[in-house]
């Protein structure tokens, strides 16, 4: 899976056994964005998914994710599209709101995950 843009840093890394994903926004496969938050928190998530199992890794190892929203306005609709993705034990999480550095984007999340042995 490729970004849209070339920017200087990893996708993912791996170390001891903890596999960090870098932010992941809600790219289209065209490099738009939905309108909807709901499509947004799923296509993001989706792109979450497929990363991981890139690398042998499935969204019931994710432990930990901290997510940025443009308003606040956005968060239950995007809590109820998160919810589908995740299930017990549901990974920590943190939700801020703040400004995206890219245009269109309503979120971003990064995810922290164990590798399965």
């Amino acid at each position: 899976m490729t970004n849209p843009v070339t920017l200087p840093f990893s996708p993912i890394r791996i170390i001891d056994g903890v596999a960090y994903l870098s932010g992941e926004v809600p790219f289209e496969a065209d490099g738009s964005f939905a309108e909807s938050i709901t499509q947004q928190t799923d296509t993001m998530l989706g792109r979450v998914k497929a990363r991981l199992e890139e690398n042998g890794i499935r969204m019931r190892d994710v432990f930990s994710c901290t997510v940025y929203l443009t308003d606040k306005a956005y968060f239950a609709e995007f809590n109820q599209a998160y919810a589908r993705w995740f299930s017990a034990p549901l990974p920590v999480r943190t939700t801020v709101c703040a400004g995206m550095m890219v245009d269109g984007a309503a979120m971003e999340i990064s995810v922290i995950a164990r590798v399965p042995a």
